[in-house]
C-alpha cells in the first residue's frame, strides 16, 4: 500500500509568505513610536526590543493570514504564491498567522495593559483588512490604520503609567498612516500590472507637507529629501509602466521609504543622529532584502 508524504515545506515558503525583507521598517516604526512616546535616547532599551519581536510577529500574522484568506484569488491571478502552488497547506497557513497574533498580543501584555490595548486594536484591523480587502475601496485606510497602530503600541510602552498619547505621536501616526494608504492602493493594483487612477497617490505627500516646517534643521532637511527622492522615485515608475511589473517595484519602494518617514518624524522629534542614521540604514537593508525576497 502506497503512503503519500507531503514534505515539509522549506524555509524559503515561510520567508515568502512573510514578506520578512519589509520587517526592517516594522522595527523603525517601534524606534520612533518609542522615542515620541517618551523613550528618548534610551530607545535601545530591553523592553523596546520586547515591543519589536511582538510587532514583528503581529505583521508576519498579517501577511501569512493574507495569503490564507486569498488562496483562491491568488490561485487564478498569482498561481505562483506559496499557497496555490501547493508548496505549503492554507490549514498550516492559517495556524501560522493565528499564532503569530497570539505570541504578538502575548508580548505587549508583558509590557502593560495601554500597550495589549492597542495590540488588540492591531490585532481587530489585520483580520479585517486580510478577511475584507479586495472590493473594500476602503482597505488602502484599513493598512494605514495598522501601522498608525504600531506607533501607538510602542509609545503606549513607552510611556509613564497613566500617561496619555502626546500631539506628536498622533501626527506621526497620521502621517504614517497616510503613505501606507497611498503604497497599499498602488499594490491593489500589482496582479493587474497598472494603475487604474494617480490622484489617490497625492496621499503621499501628506506627511512631507507635515513635516515641511521641520526642515529648518538640518537633519530634518536631509531626511525630508531623501524621502521625497524616494517617493518620486517610485510614482515615477507608476506612470511609466514602461516594463512588466513597474507596479510591484514602485510598491516595494514605497515600503522601504516607511523607514525614511521615520527618520524624518525622528528628526522633526529632535532625535540624535544615530537614530536617524538607523532609519536610512534599515531602508538600505529592506532594498537589499527586497531583491532576495519579494517585498510583495
Amino acid at each position: 500500500m502506497n503512503t503519500l508524504i507531503r514534505k515539509a515545506p522549506a524555509l524559503g515558503v515561510y520567508l515568502r509568505l512573510g514578506r520578512v525583507s519589509n520587517l526592517p521598517t516594522v522595527w523603525t516604526n517601534v524606534l520612533a513610536g518609542t522615542v515620541l512616546g517618551g523613550g528618548g535616547a534610551a530607545a535601545f532599551q530591553p523592553r523596546t526590543a520586547l515591543v519589536m519581536a511582538a510587532i514583528s510577529a503581529f505583521y508576519l500574522a498579517g501577511m501569512y493570514l493574507n495569503d490564507a484568506f486569498d488562496r483562491a484569488i491568488d490561485a487564478r491571478e498569482r498561481p505562483s504564491r506559496p499557497i496555490p502552488a501547493g508548496e505549503i497547506s492554507a490549514a498550516a497557513v492559517f495556524c501560522t498567522g493565528f499564532a503569530l497574533l497570539a505570541l504578538g498580543l502575548f508580548g505587549l501584555a508583558l509590557c502593560g495593559a495601554a500597550p495589549v490595548l492597542s495590540g488588540c486594536a492591531l490585532a481587530a484591523c489585520i483580520l479585517l483588512y486580510d478577511v475584507w480587502h479586495k472590493g473594500n475601496p476602503a482597505s488602502p485606510l484599513v493598512m494605514g490604520v495598522c501601522r498608525a497602530l504600531v506607533y501607538l503600541a510602542a509609545g503606549a510602552a513607552a510611556a509613564a503609567p497613566q500617561q496619555l498619547p502626546g500631539a506628536a505621536l498622533a501626527a506621526a501616526g497620521l502621517a504614517v498612516l497616510a503613505h501606507v494608504a497611498g503604497l497599499t492602493y498602488a499594490a491593489k493594483q500589482e496582479s493587474l500590472d497598472r494603475m487604474e487612477r494617480l490622484w489617490p497617490l497625492a496621499v503621499l505627500a501628506i506627511a512631507p507637507l507635515a513635516y515641511a516646517p521641520a526642515a529648518l534643521d538640518m537633519a530634518a532637511a536631509a531626511m525630508l529629501l531623501v524621502l521625497l527622492v524616494a517617493d518620486v522615485l517610485a510614482v515615477r515608475l507608476l506612470r511609466r509602466r514602461a516594463a512588466r511589473g513597474d507596479v510591484g517595484r514602485a510598491v516595494a519602494q514605497l515600503i522601504a521609504a516607511i523607514s525614511l518617514l521615520d527618520g524624518l518624524i525622528l528628526a522633526a522629534a529632535g532625535a540624535p543622529l544615530p537614530l536617524l542614521a538607523a532609519c536610512v540604514t534599515a531602508y538600505g537593508a529592506t532594498r537589499l532584502l527586497q531583491r532576495v525576497i519579494p517585498g510583495t
